[in-house]
């Protein structure tokens, strides 16, 4: 299942503390990437230095448990908008009405 992660910082925390330890947050995502777990990583045109990531994991709670191992997490520092995607079937209808025509 891939899973948009949009992370958020908690109220209260300085962009001070968070680059304190944004080193560690950095290599510890890209151990989730070299596990596979983070397949894709952004940054946001309309804010820059806030980060998105795409997440392949089987659950929305097997995501959680990966975002739990990261420095922020564990600091407390920050917290995430898990979306679960799933693909969009929506245009079908299109090329139902599209077969339907061309069959009078």
């Amino acid at each position: 299942m891939k899973i948009l992660v949009l992370p958020k910082p908690i109220e209260g925390v300085s962009r001070e503390e968070l680059l304190q330890h944004a080193a560690a947050e950095i290599q510890a995502v890209w151990k989730l990437y070299a596990q596979g777990i983070c397949r894709e990583f952004y940054t946001r045109a309309n804010e820059p230095g806030r980060v998105v990531l795409m997440f392949e994991s089987a659950s929305v709670e097997g995501a959680k448990e990966a975002l739990a191992t990261l420095p922020f997490a564990q600091l407390h520092l920050i917290d995430f908008d898990l979306i679960p995607l799933a693909p969009f079937t929506g245009l079908s209808s299109l090329f139902r009405v599209a077969s339907e025509g061309r069959a009078g």
